[in-house]
Order: structure tokens, then C-alpha cells, then sequence
């Protein structure tokens, strides 16, 4: 195979078209401190928290800022009563928040590539033991015809979860732009993705499910910090609350502050979060998610 060109790899990472991942702001540390207090003033457990400011981390595309997050998730000071205190636990969490964000960031633009490549600087940051002990988990998301049935149940009770009474209008309009489209989000984004299979083997209690709650907590995170989808971010907050409507939440572990976020001053407060997130990584530029850049100066 032929070598890329001198002057194409200096192209391909030119300044203009910000090639690297979002440098961690020197202050970003009291930024994840604050929202750690305030939330413990409300009552807001960590586990919501943690993936809430996870998938905004996630979503601006830095993953020394995840790396400063995991620090202080994992520090005795952040562990209230009841909570883990476990730090293979919580970089589970924050692997598995981190997924996630792939379809709710990667359908509408770039977020497949920008996961990769945090989730990858993430685990290089991990202490050994930590690293190690992740090496040893197996994939549960692989498909196989045993999984198929239940994969499309997941994918059905969630997408039904979130957006009834609307569920099938919505299916039927997505399926307008492309008839595939229902299709992919439903099974492949919902079911295989957004749900959770089980675990294989044992090992559950240092292997968490995201669960319904949660999961409404990162699309809300995610697609505030990305900007420009505001009719899905209105969709998501609603989502959280028909979790406690429904019945769901109350089907998994308890997420401590959950039923707050769900509503006006709750979700009000995530966003808040989300946004004191995005300024500090953004330096005050807003969202890194899809940022315009400047044309490269013309060669004369």
C-alpha cells in the first residue's frame, strides 16, 4: 500500500479542522466539584451525577476531563452512605454511559469516532489494577439467533417507555424519512444499545446496568452539551418523567435524586449542570460536538 504524502497528513491535521480530542481545562477538576456538591445539597446520588456529567465529558470530546471526573468519583469524599466504593465499578459505569452516547450523539453526526477514541485515552489513564480487572469482563451486546427475541423486546419497551402515547406517531414518521430509520433506532440503537442485556457469568455488582433512569439522564446530558436538538432534548426530559409514570423505575435499583430530576426543578438543574460542563471544556466557546471552523487561508 501506497504512503500518504508529506503534504496530505500535514493537511488532514491542519489546525483549521481541529483534529485532536478537547484538552482538559486546567480548572475543569472544581467544575466536576461543584457540580458534586450541589448535587449532594439536593440529595442527587452519585451514580446520576457521575453519568450525567460522564455523557456531557463524552459529548465534548475530552477525555482527560473523563479522566479528572473518574478521579473525583472514585475519591472517599465523593462516597455518601449506601453509595459503591468501588473504582472498577465506577469506571464500568462511565465505560458503559460512554457507549451509550454512540446513538444518541452518532445518529445525528460524529460521535461513533470521538468514542473511540475517549473511551480508548480513558482506559490508557486507568491504574493498573483497574485496567486489569477490565480486561477480564466479557462483551454481553454480541447477537445470536437465542438473543434476537429478547433484544427486540428491550428495544420495543423502551422506545414505548419513553414516547408514549406517541410511540407509534413517531414510528410511523421516522419511517417517512427512510423506512429503515424506525428500524435502526428501535433495534439496533434501543435494543441492542440503549437496554441491558445481561451480564454473562457472574460479577454483577461491579458490572452496573445504566437502567431506565439513568438512561434518560444521559440523553438529556448528551444532547443538551451537542446544541441544536431541542425538540429531543424536550423529548428525553419527558421521557425521564414517564419512568416514574410507568412504573419502570421502580423496577430497577433505586437512582437516589431521580425522581427530583425528573421534575421542573430537577430537570432544570441537569441542564444547568450540563451547561457549566460545556463552558469550562469549551472555554467558553460553547459545544465542541460540531463547531464551525475557520477555511483554511488560500495558498497564493
Amino acid at each position: 500500500m501506497s504512503k500518504l504524502s508529506e503534504p496530505l497528513k500535514a493537511f488532514i491535521n491542519a489546525t483549521h479542522a481541529r483534529p485532536n480530542t478537547t484538552p482538559a481545562p486546567k480548572h475543569i477538576a472544581s467544575v466536576y466539584e461543584k457540580v458534586a456538591k450541589d448535587a449532594h445539597a439536593r440529595s442527587v446520588g452519585l451514580p446520576a451525577w457521575l453519568t450525567a456529567s460522564t455523557a456531557a465529558t463524552m459529548t465534548m470530546n475530552s477525555p482527560r476531563s473523563m479522566l479528572e471526573l473518574y478521579g473525583l468519583a472514585t475519591a472517599p469524599s465523593s462516597q455518601a452512605k449506601g453509595e459503591p466504593n468501588n473504582a472498577v465499578w465506577a469506571a464500568e459505569l462511565m465505560r458503559e454511559v460512554g457507549l451509550k452516547c454512540i446513538g444518541l450523539n452518532g445518529i445525528a453526526n460524529v460521535q461513533v469516532p470521538r468514542t473511540i477514541n475517549t473511551l480508548g485515552e480513558f482506559y490508557a489513564g486507568l491504574p493498573d489494577h483497574v485496567q486489569t480487572e477490565l480486561r477480564k469482563r466479557q462483551p454481553r451486546r454480541g447477537l445470536s439467533q437465542q438473543q434476537i427475541n429478547e433484544t427486540l423486546r428491550r428495544g420495543n419497551g423502551l422506545w414505548e417507555s419513553i414516547y408514549r402515547p406517541f410511540s407509534a406517531k413517531l414510528t410511523e414518521k421516522l419511517g417517512q424519512s427512510h423506512p429503515d430509520l424506525p428500524v435502526f433506532i428501535i433495534e439496533g440503537e434501543y435494543g441492542a444499545l440503549f437496554s441491558d442485556p445481561a451480564y454473562p457469568g457472574g460479577d454483577v455488582e461491579q458490572r452496573p446496568n445504566v437502567g431506565r433512569v439513568l438512561m434518560s439522564i444521559v440523553a438529556v446530558a448528551c444532547l443538551r452539551a451537542q446544541t441544536g436538538v431541542g425538540p429531543q432534548v424536550v423529548s428525553h426530559v419527558f421521557g425521564l418523567r414517564k419512568a416514574f409514570e410507568d412504573g419502570s423505575a421502580e423496577a430497577e435499583p433505586e437512582v437516589q435524586g431521580g425522581r427530583w430530576l425528573a421534575s421542573n426543578e430537577g430537570s432544570l438543574w441537569l441542564l444547568e449542570q450540563v451547561d457549566r460542563i460545556v463552558e469550562a471544556i469549551g472555554e467558553g466557546r460553547g459545544s465542541s460536538f460540531a463547531p464551525g471552523r475557520e477555511a483554511p487561508k488560500a495558498k497564493l
